[in-house]
């Protein structure tokens, strides 16, 4: 009985500590950027857009000093359509998906307006051998 009970909890443990699934499907990602790139490519809410890269595009987004965020600006919302989301004109804190309306937070990811119900997909920021900082799935 015992053993049954703990086998138990450590499935459901496992199990509820995964992973979401964005829907956005999985591709390589591997892009460098240096602080002065991002300065002088953000727009004035400090969002840093990259075309070329993950499914519709990068969004990168500095909390602080040396910390950064990135998502794939694929929508979470249809992703099979790849609409990228873009900022939203007036927040500063908000993207909004223009195929569906649905907005998410640029700090992280979250859901921040119907239909969007799951975070926007998010990659690893670090810093980079010899300075900057790459971005990687």
């Amino acid at each position: 009985m015992k053993k049954t009970a703990v086998l138990a909890i450590g499935i459901f443990l496992l199990v509820s500590c995964a992973k979401e699934d964005s829907g956005v499907p999985d591709v390589y990602v591997n892009y460098r950027f240096l602080d002065v790139e991002y300065e002088s490519k953000r727009d004035e809410n400090g969002l840093f857009m990259v075309s070329g890269q993950g499914v519709a595009g990068l969004m990168i987004y500095r909390i602080s000093s040396g910390n950064y965020v990135a998502f794939d600006r694929c929508s979470t919302v249809n992703p099979g359509q790849k609409c990228a989301v873009k900022a939203e004109e007036g927040s500063a804190f908000t993207v909004i998906d223009p195929c569906s309306g649905a907005k998410f937070s640029v700090i992280d990811g979250a859901p921040a307006k119907a239909p969007a119900k799951k975070a926007l997909k998010k990659y690893n920021v670090s810093p980079a051998v010899g300075g900057g900082y790459t971005v990687i799935n």
